[in-house]
């Protein structure tokens, strides 16, 4: 059996498409399917369904795929390693994040790569969903991701912050001078929030049900950039994390308020698979978590922002 067999198979199986999976592996089409009946031949089991097209995997094959994940996994873990032992940390940290903690994953990012300048990150936007798939599949190192998603399943949870929610209104609003506002307020202002199949908009819409309120915003967005690109202008608020101002800040022209209300935000972390021990990368990424301090971080540069708003911090 040969790893490159078992890379087909996983390009395979991710691409669901012989020819976008040869074109992946940088191979012919003929040589990937060669490579992948070799495989059948000596695990003496059929792993692809086959008609005219790609029709998925036979149930041995899903077993063997599973199998392919973590040999892989093993083989770059290997190599990490060596290369640790060799005088510096090298290869690629796939790291998964959610929409959401995108604006603070570089609070992890950078010291990363300041303590590991050999090593490379490749950041990958994802849903919730995605990533649990990914981690269990071995194709992500570690995720930033809320802790409270039940489908983590056997994963190790590393808390970074608490998502802390405030208002962001017009300087001349009716909510600009305020030193707090409810959910229930800011429900009553002409909004612009993140789409209803967003994670976080599912969470924040809790939060104004808990205060006897209902959000029904003009504007809808799937991204917390197109959210913020409709910001300046002095017409519309929006109710952010306070993760969210490490990247994008304060529009000219708005304020911060804090909101308060019975509902807390969730918790995000860092998570990474269920192998044990954590890859090289995934452990060497957690050692910079513990000493990054996002939580503190983060707080403060909210409370920064308070101050300017207040005329304190100028």
């Amino acid at each position: 059996m040969l790893l490159r067999q078992l890379e087909y198979l996983v390009a395979l199986a991710r691409e669901r498409h012989f020819a976008r999976a040869a074109a992946a592996c940088y191979v012919s089409q003929p040589s990937l399917s060669a490579g992948i009946r070799r495989l059948e031949h000596e695990l003496n089991v059929s792993i692809v369904r086959r008609g005219r097209r790609y029709e998925g995997l036979t149930p041995e094959g899903e077993l063997v795929l599973a199998w392919a994940h973590r040999i892989l996994a093993e083989r770059d873990a290997l190599h990490q390693e060596l290369s640790e032992l060799r005088g510096g940390l090298t290869g690629t940290l796939r790291l998964g994040v959610v929409p959401t903690a995108l604006p603070a994953a570089s609070l992890l990012t950078t010291p990363f790569c300041e303590s590991h300048p050999r090593a490379r990150v490749s950041v990958d936007s994802l849903s919730s969903a995605e990533i649990t798939q990914r981690l269990g599949e071995f194709e992500l190192d570690a995720a930033m991701t809320y802790l409270d998603d039940e489908s983590l399943r056997g994963a190790r949870r590393f808390p970074l912050y608490e998502e802390r929610y405030v208002l962001l209104t017009p300087a001349d609003g009716p909510m600009a001078t305020a030193s707090t506002a409810r959910w229930s307020q800011a429900a009553s202002l002409p909004l612009c929030l993140l789409g209803s199949r967003m994670r976080n908009r599912r969470i924040m819409d809790e939060c104004f049900a808990a205060d006897g309120a209902v959000a029904a915003p003009a504007i809808e967005s799937d991204s917390v950039a197109g959210l913020y690109a409709h910001l300046p202008g002095g017409r519309w608020s929006s109710v952010i994390s306070h993760a969210w101002l490490h990247m994008f800040g304060v529009p000219d022209g708005m304020r911060v308020v804090p909101l308060e209300g019975p509902a807390r935000g969730p918790r995000v972390g860092l998570v990474t698979g269920p192998d044990n021990p954590p890859s090289v990368l995934a452990g060497a990424l957690l050692r910079v978590a513990r000493q990054a301090g996002v939580r503190e971080a983060l707080d403060e540069l909210l409370k920064t922002h308070l101050d300017i708003g207040r005329g304190d911090g100028s």
